[in-house]
């Protein structure tokens, strides 16, 4: 039975893929307290009240954690009082925290539980020995979000307010608090891999501890009731491993077009067969393969029409104020023809991508890693560390068997020269792309999204070109079937950042973001208010807006060794005006257009190839300048 309550901030379930029926929502009003200089412990703060309240799990620069500060935070400090349900005594109590931003050390009845580092993921604590059963203790939470040196803040400004495309930070708590009960022994998150050659979902499911004589049961099961089940033994392997046939009947392929989600049992059984622990998942029959330059989906050739999405809320920050935001800003991509999103400087709470896998959302897989520069202000001393690859492996382990991730990404626009030693930024980058590798071989991995490649396995690569000139924009790439890309460049040198390209599929990943505020329609762009931007020349008209628009995608659509693009962006994202919906998610334009525009046959998917002259488009490649998104 589930203590939920439906009164509270994001009451709903938070981790759809990997569900129990017994659990505890904790979001809701909490005690708070800003620790400017970091002192708190020395000044009792674990100990006593806080001054202040908060509402979890909006982070407080937030309006709607009913604090709204926007300054920096060196700390802060969270209180509440939580009893563990007595109907749960004997069992083992997880304290689940979504994301915390950055660093977080928790206690429970004044006994330190646990710490975790890294914003974007999330983490558990066993709080049993700390929390009796029926008594009320002490929770403390304190975060700390150091403004200096590396460290993975996705799009959060370094300064003050928010400028070009950085934004509000946010700190400390920003997605679902929440406990549950489990047995001694227990499943963990199984892994779920897609098997469409063989007919087959996959399945390792990682136990707390091996159980003499137990078993492992699993049930697929669809609409028309059960579809295949098996059992392993649970006292052999740490992690238990079954590959569940489906009748060839049975077989229904995910897609974007019919996104089939089958229901999956997991049950850990005792050596007299009863249920010890239980759990419910769903997964899709999904295939990722390349051919040459194409990515199929399930052995189609399905063009990448995607958009950039950040994320980002006028009043919630990083965290969406329902779960119905979620599905919307899927849906409003859907109407205005995009089959898909990059997730963009963020990792995406679960449920995002829950609703991605039923409604049929193609999505690449990224981390927010921005933020690795030792020296606030540069761009090309980028140094991250070793808590990145941490925080990625428990992104990937989260997110594994959601069908509608495509494809992963760790990195974004990492921007430094290509010179003759090797760099933090060259060891991290590869070890994220190792890990990414290792712990997924079922789908294509992009080291770096835009700027400095500098692995050359990289399944795909892709440059972002945000030049305005519709026919300046389709020159760039003129060349690429001679396997010559538009790559980004140095600043300084002129020459690329990246190694040579051996003819990977290849997309633009970021383009367009056409400036448009209709407010500002009729100034002109030197006398814009402060603040206000997008990239290049800002559009006069929405005719001109439309036709820019047009020559933009029709350049990619039409380009035969292009498998896709991502356009930036979605939504406006404060003073980022360059997306098709406002950032309160109001219409901007005529979504049928922009649909309409988008929807017509790819040259890769028709096999349409074109005359390339390389001459016209080595005088024309350029690197567009100014900020990117």
């Amino acid at each position: 039975m589930s203590l939920d309550r439906s009164d509270l901030p994001r009451p709903e379930y938070p981790r759809p893929q990997f569900r129990r029926d017994r659990w505890l929502n904790l979001n809701g009003r909490w005690e708070f307290e800003i620790d400017r200089s970091d002192t708190g412990r020395e000044r009792g703060l674990v100990e006593r009240d806080l001054t202040d309240g908060i509402t979890v799990p909006f982070a407080p620069e937030a309006r709607f954690s009913g604090v709204g500060e926007q300054d920096f935070m060196r700390a802060v400090w969270y209180r509440r009082t939580v009893t563990v349900p007595e109907q749960w005594d004997g069992d083992r109590v997880l304290l689940h925290f979504g994301a915390v931003d950055h660093d977080a050390t928790v206690w429970v009845n004044g006994i330190e539980v646990g710490r975790h580092r890294g914003g974007f993921s999330g983490f558990t604590f066993d709080i049993t020995d700390a929390a009796p059963a029926g008594v009320p203790v002490p929770l403390v939470v304190r975060a700390r979000d150091e403004p200096e040196g590396p460290q993975a803040r996705g799009k959060q400004s370094a300064e003050y307010t928010p400028i070009a495309a950085k934004y509000w930070r946010t700190t400390g708590i920003w997605q679902t608090v929440w406990m549950e009960p489990v047995p001694p022994t227990h499943l963990r998150r199984p892994r779920i891999t897609p098997n469409v050659a063989g007919g087959a979902l996959d399945v390792e499911v990682p136990l707390s501890a091996n159980l003499p004589g137990g078993a492992v049961h699993l049930r697929v099961r669809d609409a028309a009731g059960d579809v295949a089940e098996g059992t392993v033994r649970a006292d052999l392997d740490l992690a238990p491993r079954l590959s569940l046939v489906l009748p060839q009947e049975r077989i229904r392929l995910w897609s974007p077009s019919d996104p089939h989600l089958y229901d999956v049992d997991i049950e850990l059984r005792d050596a007299d067969g009863r249920v010890v622990d239980t759990m419910e998942s769903y997964a899709g029959l999904r295939s990722v393969a390349i051919t040459g330059k194409q990515i199929r989906i399930n052995g189609d050739v399905v063009f990448q029409r995607l958009v950039l999405d950040q994320g980002y809320y006028p009043d919630g920050l990083m965290t969406a104020p329902s779960d119905a935001d979620l599905v919307r800003d899927i849906e409003l991509g859907q109407a205005a023809g995009f089959n898909g999103a990059r997730l963009h400087q963020k990792v995406f709470e679960e449920r995002y991508l829950y609703h991605a896998d039923r409604l049929g959302y193609l999505v690449w897989g990224e981390f927010g890693d921005w933020g690795c520069n030792t020296d606030l202000g540069q761009t090309t001393n980028q140094q991250p560390d070793a808590s990145y690859v941490q925080e990625w492996l428990e992104v990937l382990e989260r997110d594994h068997a959601h069908p509608a991730i495509i494809g992963w990404c760790p990195m974004n626009e990492t921007w430094q020269d290509y010179g003759d030693r090797v760099t933090a930024l060259d060891d991290v980058m590869r070890g994220m792309f190792l890990a990414t590798k290792a712990h997924d071989t079922s789908r294509p991995v992009l080291d770096t999204s835009g700027y400095a490649h500098r692995i050359r396995e990289s399944d795909v690569f892709d440059s972002h070109d945000y030049e305005q000139d519709p026919e300046v924009f389709a020159a760039n790439y003129r060349v690429l079937s001679d396997g010559l890309p538009y790559v980004n460049r140095s600043d300084s040198t002129g020459e690329s950042w990246s190694i040579g390209y051996r003819g990977q599929p290849f997309f633009v990943s970021e383009f367009g973001g056409i400036w448009w505020n209709p407010a500002e329609a009729d100034r002109p762009q030197s006398a814009t208010r402060s603040g206000s931007w997008g990239y290049g020349d800002r559009v006069r008209t929405l005719d001109e807006f439309y036709a820019r628009f047009d020559g933009l995608v029709g350049a990619l659509l039409d380009h035969p060794d292009m498998f896709g693009y991502c356009y930036t962006q979605l939504t406006d994202v404060f003073q980022e005006e360059n997306g098709i919906f406002g950032f309160d998610r109001s219409a901007k334009f005529d979504t049928e257009r922009i649909r309409a525009a988008q929807l017509r046959p790819a040259a890769i998917e028709t096999g349409t190839r074109q005359t390339n002259t390389r001459q016209e488009a080595d005088a024309r490649q350029r690197d567009t300048k100014g900020p990117h998104a």
